[in-house]
């Protein structure tokens, strides 16, 4: 008994211990002082991050009631990473979102901020995440305006506060006379549309920016460059050091996944496609022709579970809104269906708007129904390609990315084996034989650039307006 009363005591006595250094430990100081936890324990503790961003078409904005945008989508990313809740704090001026950080309204910064000299003299950066230059933005029929050179003499307007107007002040130390007009909070897709609409000359945007804009405001020019290749950053606290590391940690690993690649590519995949005579014709039939089938087109979309704005984009890849469209191959009226869809459907007039466009969506929702394995995006785009080449190439291009160790359910991997399919050496061992497999792969990305635009053309500072405003 004795032996163990004295293990006991031990025990006790380094219990006891233990517990006197952790409240030496919080009570350093005295016990009145609060204990000092690093931000990235803080937010840890308390299980949730804020981010500090912008609402705009890159950052976040809602869209048909849900938060999207690229910054959005990789904060979302990260704090899943740290099993932490994501707060969204919209800034309600670019110059404001370095003070709210800095006095703690929010942990970090994820609005395509650049990260320049002048900036991290108050912040610490992440490694850069996405390369950008700045470019020239002109009116389409501008064409004394290209280069920085030519920048002398005129007026550029951009957003205040930002490393645009930055770049601007030192071209005018280099010797350029320009004149630079700042505008308080105003984004710069804004100003690109100003442009577009000659009522400014000139703006600067990132590269990014530029080129996905050209699809909205095709009339703005993306001209030349007028700065080195620079890198957005997430910003965070000088002091927040821990938290800097898993930023970096977490880039480092969903670059190396490959899913920062496809975060990138649902927002800026494809903005290098850019035809300027096709997105200018879609711009003009959007109000000429669109709004007298936008009542059917809304109708449909909703008994089968879409979007109006996507059967809107896929009618005007199918027939340009033209209700006596014809093709070559047999397919009829602003959907384009064939002989045969139209009679399972019950079309009698295959030519009549309102049962061309019913029968369409019906048929598309018959296809999507195929392909319950694919969720999100990579499903309705499935099914789009089942629409233009059959749904029998579709399940041969699926056996083929099974063969190849793709997964079937995603349209990248579909994307890849569509094309082989008109290739001997694979249509020879597919069930329905030779496709032109390259068709529905451009048929997805022309619905996608459409349907973007469409998207775009319906918000307004992050509110979804009605579609009849949209349009």
């Amino acid at each position: 008994m004795g032996h163990r009363s004295c293990c006991g005591a031990r025990l006790l006595s380094a219990a006891a211990a233990a517990v006197f250094l952790l409240l030496s430990g919080l009570c350093l100081g005295g016990c009145d002082t609060p204990v000092s936890y690093s931000h990235l324990e803080k937010i840890l503790r308390n299980g949730e991050i804020t981010v500090i961003t912008r609402n705009n078409g890159h950052c976040y904005y809602l869209y048909r009631g849900e938060p999207m945008g690229f910054e959005y989508e990789l904060a979302k990313r990260f704090a899943d990473e740290l099993g932490v809740r994501l707060k969204v704090r919209v800034a309600q001026k670019w110059e404001g979102m370095i003070p709210d950080l800095m006095n703690g309204t929010g942990s970090f910064i994820a609005a395509s901020m650049t990260n320049t000299g002048s900036r991290r003299n108050h912040v610490a950066f992440s490694d850069g995440y996405l390369p950008v230059r700045q470019h020239i933005i002109v009116h389409r029929r501008n064409y004394a305006v290209r280069e920085a050179a030519d920048l002398a003499g005129r007026k550029v307007h951009v957003r205040r506060g930002t490393s645009y107007e930055e770049r601007l002040h030192e071209l005018k130390r280099q010797g350029i006379d320009l004149t630079i007009v700042t505008h308080p909070n105003m984004p710069t897709e804004e100003l690109i549309r100003l442009v577009a609409e000659k009522k400014i000359e000139i703006t600067v945007a990132d590269s990014n920016i530029a080129n996905r804009n050209r699809r909205y405001y095709p009339q703005a020019v993306v001209a030349g460059a007028i700065s080195e290749e620079e890198q957005l950053g997430w910003a965070v606290h000088p002091e927040a050091g821990r938290l800097l590391a898993r930023i970096n940690e977490f880039f480092q690993a969903i670059k190396a996944t490959g899913e920062f690649e496809q975060i990138y590519d649902r927002y800026y995949g494809d903005v290098d496609d850019f035809d300027f005579v096709n997105v200018r014709a879609f711009h003009r039939r959007l109000k000429s022709r669109l709004p007298r089938y936008l009542g059917i087109i809304q109708q449909a979309a909703e008994q089968n579970g879409f979007d109006w704005r996507l059967i809107a984009a896929q009618m005007y890849q199918e027939s340009h809104f033209n209700p006596e469209a014809e093709s070559h191959v047999g397919a009829h009226g602003l959907m384009q269906l064939t002989e045969t869809v139209a009679t399972v459907q019950g079309v009698k007039n295959i030519f009549d708007p309102e049962q061309n466009i019913l029968a369409g969506v019906r048929h598309l929702k018959k296809l999507y129904d195929h392909f319950d394995k694919a969720i999100g995006d990579d499903r309705i785009y499935i099914a789009l390609a089942a629409y233009n080449i059959g749904l029998g190439h579709v399940w041969d291009a699926r056996n083929l990315a099974r063969a190849q160790h793709l997964d079937p359910n995603r349209w990248s991997s579909l994307e890849k084996t569509l094309p082989l399919l008109s290739y001997s050496k694979y249509f020879k061992h597919a069930k329905y034989g030779y496709a032109r497999g390259l068709q529905p792969v451009d048929y997805v990305k022309q619905i996608q650039i459409y349907y973007d635009i469409l998207k775009y053309r319906s918000l307004d500072i992050g509110k979804e307006l009605t579609p009849p405003e949209g349009i």
